[in-house]
């Protein structure tokens, strides 16, 4: 727990604990307040000392521990196991794979595959279930193979797992620790499998290419200081997934100060390829897209969506609009040259539309709506409707107005969805671990089943690949079998 931690729950506790005092002694007279209170400031004081933050809710609801207790990363520690096979072996990404965040495509979308949905006679099974580093972060899944990122006391870690087992085939560690008072530590960001390589980017701003086969280092680089930033990282550090194309690997680096938000780095040897962009702070992943005909990498951040030439940088074209908050989502394409750019925190979504005429582009916004703002939580679109989070709320939106169809509530906290498009189907990862398995129907909500698949505070996204479902938070991680129709 850090120095502002303890500060803020020493004066919660100490509030909350006078006034108790004070309004039971009070008719007692001045005597016993004078007692009382403080007695109740020292129990404040005993309290904040014995007491530690590991973060806290979406909500802000602090989550406390008995500070003499093994935190969960102390536990992961201990409890490692690894492989005898410390070596992957055929490694080749293919379209089955998921080799980044959110898939091949970006968009949390599944297809070519069907699961079992009678969750109540056949519940998913259970493959494995093990103890992770904090990390907020998810899986990359290629072949027989997981890799995802997690904090191991002072070291970042990626790691490289066998996704029958969960055991541990390779890990590569670097000094690095990120943290703060919401989520607690751990790197954010998800590695991404191109050309026989893993890239990693920590909350510190390390990025490194690893061999996928063995986890031996090819590169690493610091990012702020090989960009030439000045920025060091706010809020919750630096949380961009690496894109990888063309020789290129993308992140966002908090340098819009001196128009370095973006930043593309040679695959070869890490070396910047081109810099530009407004951000200040963001926390999404460039995203490849094709708009009025032309190839562009879109990224957003607290100042504008930006739309930049994947090869050269060049800027294509761009649409402001601040926040004083955060993004932390990817746009939401809707095809027809449309998307949504979604901001959380009370602002909501404004709908755009791209066009092009011979070297000049244009950006029109459509509509502008508060029925859905996204805290950290990516959306999904099939069928033409829209399913993801309007803050707490999950629900279906019509982006063709910007209106709901229909909301399920908050039942699932701030949590996260995948889209299983061969089945018209969403799972959902609740914030608190639970998986429910819902219907993609504009026409009303339907849950169709639910499990409880990981303990505590659930950020990440799920992964579901060759029937098997992938979780994991900053405590736990598990494989479960859903079976196939």
């Amino acid at each position: 727990m850090n120095m502002s931690s303890n500060v803020l729950l020493a004066m919660v506790l100490g509030t909350f604990l006078w006034l108790v005092a004070a309004v039971a002694s009070y008719p007692f007279g001045w005597p016993a307040t004078r007692v009382a209170v403080p007695l109740a400031l020292v129990a404040a004081i005993a309290l904040t000392v014995a007491l530690r933050i590991d973060g806290t809710s979406a909500d802000l609801v602090p989550e406390l521990s008995w500070r003499w207790d093994k935190t969960a990363e102390q536990l992961a520690m201990a409890g490692r196991t690894k492989s005898a096979d410390t070596t992957v072996v055929g490694l080749n990404v293919t379209p089955a794979d998921w080799p980044q965040f959110r898939g091949p495509k970006q968009d949390s979308r599944v297809t070519g595959a069907t699961i079992r949905t009678d969750w109540a006679e056949n519940p998913p099974k259970p493959v494995w279930k093990k103890r992770v580093g904090p990390g907020w972060g998810t899986f990359a899944v290629v072949g027989d193979y997981l890799f995802t990122q997690e904090q191991r006391e002072a070291n970042e870690a990626v790691v490289c797992l066998k996704a029958a087992t969960g055991e541990e085939v390779w890990s590569y560690e670097t000094p690095a620790r990120f943290a703060e008072a919401i989520s607690g530590v751990g790197p954010r960001g998800t590695p991404t499998v191109a050309d026989g390589s893993v890239f990693a980017f920590g909350a510190t701003g390390k990025l490194v290419r690893l061999d996928a086969a063995t986890g031996k280092k090819v590169w690493e680089v610091d990012v702020p200081a090989t960009a030439g930033t000045t920025v060091p990282p706010q809020f919750w550090g630096f949380a961009s997934s690496p894109y990888v194309s063309n020789g290129l690997v993308v992140v966002f680096t908090n340098g819009g100060e001196v128009g370095k938000g973006t930043v593309a780095l040679k695959v070869a040897d890490g070396s910047v390829a081109w810099a530009g962009g407004v951000g200040t702070h963001g926390y999404a992943m460039a995203h490849r897209t094709t708009i009025c005909g032309v190839d562009q990498l879109l990224m957003q951040s607290d100042k504008a969506i930006e739309a930049f030439d994947p090869t050269t940088g060049k800027l294509l074209w761009s649409h402001a609009w601040l926040t004083r908050a955060n993004r932390s989502t990817q746009p939401i394409l809707l095809g027809n040259d449309e998307l949504l750019m979604t901001t959380g925190y009370g602002m909501g979504t404004q709908k755009l539309k791209i066009t092009k005429s011979g070297d000049d582009w244009g950006v029109k916004v459509v509509w502008e709506s508060k029925k859905l703002k996204p805290y950290y939580n990516d959306s999904v679109v099939h069928n033409g409707y829209v399913y993801g989070f309007d803050d707490a709320a999950f629900v279906c939106l019509d982006p063709a107005e910007g209106k709901h169809k229909w909301s399920a509530g908050t039942k699932y906290g701030f949590g996260q969805v995948l889209l299983l498009a061969d089945q018209n189907l969403l799972i959902v990862m609740a914030e608190r671990g639970n998986v429910a398995l819902v219907e993609a129907t504009p026409d009303d909500y339907v849950e169709l089943a639910r499990f409880k698949a990981l303990d505590g505070k659930t950020w990440n996204h799920p992964v579901v690949n060759r029937g098997k479902l992938y979780v994991r938070n900053g405590v736990e991680m598990a494989c479960f079998d859903l079976g196939t129709k």
